[in-house]
């Protein structure tokens, strides 16, 4: 018998979220763990607010909401909001009930800004990694780490004289006019963005165009291939390597000793001896490239060496996760504060997308 293509027009409705979202769902492992780890940081979100006043936006729920942001490659707040409005999953997993209202977006982008404050993002990650059923996936002895260009949110129009002496040549009138940038000199030190001032002009190789960017990193560990350190730093030659002895440095604290695989760019002198004297063995890439290596056989004679140059290129997994998922390719904020905010948060959010599968291989 064929059904009638009728609307309902009921005046009530009696929906319940939890059964409406299948007991397989990856979201349910997800939704699991970050809500221990928010838990576990209550203390951390109490102190970001004032004990008297208009109840703002839960951070709990505003965190999960950005977690959705990331997996589901929601490019604005705006789309966010726009979602939650109609979408079932996202209101169970936010925990909006059926009949609350979702939030304006620009206040929730304001709202947001509050946990710059405490640097909540670098504080998901470790919370996440914290939880027993997650912590007992991680390597404590093997790591890889590695560096990504994040492109700013500033044309290269706006890179302009820094005493204001000049602006750039323009072919036609307007506010966005066309522009000739051939035969100028520009660098860094005569020349600053107007939009963005911490973006730094960077190219990643010879031949390659330069970009106003900043430089993201990231420490991995070896066992599964989970972020368990990132940060963002303005983009130099010398920033992979400062920002590795950064991440790896609370790690070296512990009578064995533990590995550090890199590609070539970390293939220098004084970064293996740093790691050396924080008893960290260098599994770093050998650049031999018209000039000798500072790795030698001490190291490449060992079987672990080549295991870890051929699992530290996971980490590239990682940053490809973050820069196209979870739309960190070109950064939507501005300064280096926000910017790197958005890439650790994202970070947090690769390994929750990892976990269900790990989990159930794990048990």
């Amino acid at each position: 018998m064929r059904g009638g293509d009728e609307r309902s027009g009921a005046l009530f409705s009696y929906v319940d979220l939890e059964a409406r979202v299948g007991q397989d769902h990856p979201l349910r492992t997800i939704r699991g763990v970050v809500n221990e780890a928010l838990a576990a940081l209550s203390g951390e979100f109490s102190a970001l607010y004032a004990r008297m006043g208009r109840p703002s936006i839960p951070p709990e729920k505003m965190l999960r909401a950005m977690m959705l942001q990331a997996f589901y490659s929601i490019r604005s707040e705006r789309q966010l909001m726009e979602r939650l409005e109609f979408d079932l999953l996202f209101r169970w997993f936010v925990g909006v009930g059926v009949d609350d209202g979702v939030w304006d977006h620009s206040t929730f982008s304001k709202n947001r800004d509050r946990l710059l404050e405490g640097d909540i993002a670098a504080k998901v990650l470790s919370a996440v990694l914290a939880q027993p059923q997650v912590k007992r996936l991680l390597s404590s002895e093997h790591f890889s780490v590695d560096g990504t260009l994040i492109e700013a949110w500033a044309s290269m129009k706006s890179f302009r004289p820094r005493d204001g002496s000049g602006e750039p040549p323009t072919a036609s009138g307007g506010r966005n006019s066309e522009a000739d940038f051939h035969g100028q000199k520009r660098s860094n030190k005569t020349h600053a963005s107007t939009t963005d001032p911490q973006a730094r002009l960077y190219r990643k190789g010879p031949g390659k165009e330069a970009k106003l960017c900043f430089m993201g990193h990231a420490l991995m560990e070896n066992r599964n291939g989970l972020v368990v350190d990132a940060c963002l730093t303005e983009a130099n030659g010398h920033a992979e390597r400062i920002a590795a002895l950064h991440m790896i440095e609370p790690r070296a604290e512990r009578p064995t000793p533990i590995t550090l695989a890199a590609d070539k760019a970390y293939d220098a002198e004084d970064f293996v001896n740093e790691l050396r004297s924080m008893n960290a063995t260098p599994h770093v890439a050998q650049n031999t490239n018209g000039r000798s290596s500072a790795i030698d056989g001490r190291t490449t004679r060992h079987a672990g060496y080549a295991v870890s140059q051929r699992v530290r290129k996971r980490i590239e997994e990682a940053f490809g996760w973050i820069k196209t998922v979870a739309g960190q390719e070109r950064t939507k904020f501005r300064g280096r504060e926000r910017v790197g905010w958005a890439f650790t948060f994202a970070a947090a959010a690769y390994n929750l997308a990892r976990l269900p599968k790990l989990l159930e291989a794990s048990a």
